[in-house]
Order: structure tokens, then sequence, then C-alpha cells
């Protein structure tokens, strides 16, 4: 009897080798359906703050305060020489024709000086105490500046009164998607568009 369960327990044994030697991987079966979406996981933890970006001034385009110098425009009437007005140019080499057509252009006139500042935009028309006018004219890569009077840039180092700065601002967004800004009021726009003195 313990013979024949012996022979019983080998038989079975070198069976089930058989099966497990003879069984081959097959041709891979097809994917089942996706399971139910999982809950969200927690919320990771906070990046580290990125780098300061620039200025948020796009493509505005800006000078420093300039030294401008006026001339007489003159007109001779025999031996008496008039003066017409007074005029002068800056130099602007990005101001394209893309600006004239469909930018901003602002001019202003420093009456005081860089460390205590009294900012004018331009044109200008004082009636009530100098009696002065200054009007800008734009061109290409050129703003000229005409005056009743010689507002040429006076002074010298930190100490120079009647300098001039101007501001490009290319018209690369339709109207409508900006906030309004006072461009008369130059602190308004000096905050607005991130300028530095």
């Amino acid at each position: 009897m313990k013979a024949k369960s012996s022979l019983t327990l080998l038989v079975s044994l070198v069976a089930i080798a058989f099966v497990f030697t003879q069984c081959q991987k097959g041709d891979t079966g097809p994917a089942g359906p996706a399971g139910p979406t999982g809950a969200a996981g927690a919320a990771g933890p906070a990046g580290a703050p990125g780098a300061k970006g620039d200025t948020g001034t796009a493509n505005v385009i800006y000078s420093p305060w300039l030294d401008v110098t006026y001339a007489a425009d003159t007109v001779h009437i025999g031996s008496v020489v008039d003066t017409l007005w007074w005029l002068a140019n800056i130099t602007a080499p990005k101001l394209t024709q893309t600006i004239l057509d469909r930018g901003e252009i602002k001019v202003y006139v420093n009456w005081g000086t860089q460390a205590n500042a009294d900012v004018a935009p331009l044109p200008l028309i004082d009636v009530f105490f100098y009696g002065i006018f200054i009007n800008p004219e734009f061109l290409l890569q050129r703003i000229d500046l005409y005056s009743n009077a010689n507002v040429s840039t006076q002074g010298s180092g930190a100490a120079k009164i009647l300098q001039y700065r101007y501001i490009l601002i290319p018209g690369s967004v339709p109207s409508g998607r900006i906030r309004h800004v006072d461009w008369n009021n130059y602190n308004e726009v000096k905050a607005f568009l991130g300028l530095t003195d």
C-alpha cells in the first residue's frame, strides 16, 4: 500500500512538472476597459519663487532727460532782424513710421532740476504767467519743437533746468485693452510705464 501511494505521488509530480514545462506565453490580449477616476491627490508643496521679471514697459521706448538748444528763426526786413519763433529738434532714431501711424508719442519738459522736478507735458501753452508756448511736431526719427521764447536747457550738472524727455509707445494692442492713463500727468505715466529717471 505504501509503494502504491509513493508511485501515485511520483506520477502526480511528473505530470505537474510536465504541464508547467509545456506552458508557453501566448499573444497579449486586448486591453480591458478603463477603471473609474480616482480621487484627487493632496496638493503638493509650493514651488520656489521665480526670478524677478523685467519692468512692465513692454515695447515702450523712452529717452533720458535731454539737453535741447533752440535757435532763432529770423526774418530780415532791411536792416531789422526780427525773430519769428525759436526752433529745436530732438533726434529720436526709434521713432518709426509704424509708431507715427499707430503709436503714441509724448514729450515732457522739466522746468525744475532732476532733484526738484517740475514736469509739464507738451504741447504747452502758458498765457497767464510767462506767455510761453512750446509745440512738438513728430517726424520720422525726429521731434521738432517750436516756441515763442528761447526755452533751451540751462545750467550745468544736477542744476540743469529745461530738459526734455520723449516717450514712444508702439501701437501693438487694439483699443479698449489698456486702462485709462492721463498722459498729461507725468507722474501717472511714469508709474504706469515703470519709467526711471
